[in-house]
């Protein structure tokens, strides 16, 4: 089963910009969607942008303009760059894989992947 690694999260201000990434340790699908996702404690985990495998992303309304996701195929790695920065842009971050077919678009919705990473702690200071 592919491993997931995320790195990159840390303290931040408000206005200022992290950076993410997440290593997958082996190409496992040849058409798959990458998932960024976020979580309070004591919430449930949402999903903030998604990229498919050709490259067509989509993003929650709270993260658009801001936050841009983006892969390397070649080094299996998904990247999240935040810009702009908010409070309440304060959660772990979790990276997630699934299989895809080509032809959907890529799913906000947490059941739709079947590989995560164990997180990485964001927070941003007002």
């Amino acid at each position: 089963q592919v491993q997931l690694v995320e790195s990159g999260g840390g303290s931040v201000q408000a206005g200022g910009s992290l950076r993410l990434s997440c290593a997958a340790s082996t190409h496992a699908y040849r058409l798959y969607y990458w998932g960024w996702f976020r979580q309070d404690p004591g919430k449930q985990r949402e999903g903030g942008a998604c990229i498919r495998s050709i490259g067509t992303a989509n993003y929650v309304d709270s993260v658009k303009g801001r936050f841009t996701i983006s892969q390397d195929n070649t080094n299996n790695t998904l990247y999240l760059q935040m810009n702009n920065q908010a409070p309440d842009d304060t959660a772990m971050y979790f990276c997630a894989l699934a299989p895809g077919n080509g032809r959907d678009a890529c799913s906000l919705a947490r059941p739709y992947y079947s590989s995560w990473g164990q997180g990485t702690q964001v927070t941003v200071s007002s």
